[in-house]
């Protein structure tokens, strides 16, 4: 199995991937991203800052695991693809705690298959812009495990607390942290590189829970 980390590095193997670090964040994008390439911008929101949200957590000093998604990506396939590349790391030896799982909007979605289909309470998931009015009961089946860390926009239609989520979960977790923001930006918030979240989701990559 490959991972390609898009603009920052590319890894053969997992085996080569393992050897770069010892902290590792796979970055899920937006929808957007899916249908459009990296630099059209979304007619409201602006340009999606995928290539500088990546080399912002390299920079960090994770290895970094992603890729641009196909159109029409099947969240439920592809959390399965993602939970496959986290046990083979595992199997290598890297600690559940050393890997953290980021998604934005869409790839918040999917991350939280990923979290439902792995059942591990020591992986790390940041889910950003992913939760909404009546999901809990439209999407049953996701069921959250791990250290969970979920940031929403006040100005975004319809956001709301992931708590609800978290309230139904049948895993122990140890760890949750809802933050609202409050940027005037609505759903836009997640397109480009903020502070506001990125800085929360790389504490939460490295257990700062607080």
């Amino acid at each position: 199995m490959k991972f390609t980390l898009i603009g920052v590095i590319f890894c053969s193997s997992l085996l080569s991937c393992a050897a770069n670090d010892e902290r590792y964040l796979f970055f899920l994008h937006n929808k957007w991203l899916e249908d459009h390439e990296f630099n059209e911008g979304h007619p409201k929101y602006g340009r999606a800052e995928y290539q500088e949200i990546v080399s912002a957590f390299k920079k960090e000093g994770f290895t970094v695991i992603t890729e641009k998604r196909q159109p029409n990506t099947d969240e439920k396939a592809y959390a399965r693809r993602v939970k496959g590349q986290i046990d083979s790391l595992l199997q290598m030896g890297v600690e559940s705690v050393e890997i953290t799982v980021v998604g934005t909007s869409k790839g918040g979605f999917i991350a939280q298959y990923v979290s439902t289909y792995a059942r591990n309470e020591q992986l790390n998931f940041v889910f950003i812009g992913s939760s909404f009015k009546g999901l809990v009961e439209q999407i049953p089946d996701i069921d959250l495990c791990g250290n969970i860390l979920a940031i929403n926009e006040k100005t975004d239609h319809g956001s709301v607390s992931l708590a609800g989520r978290i309230e139904k979960s049948t895993c122990h977790i140890a760890h949750f942290k809802n933050i609202e923001l409050n940027t005037g930006k609505e759903h836009g918030f997640l397109f480009p590189l903020m502070n506001e979240w990125f800085e929360p989701a790389v504490k939460w990559a490295r257990e700062d829970y607080q």
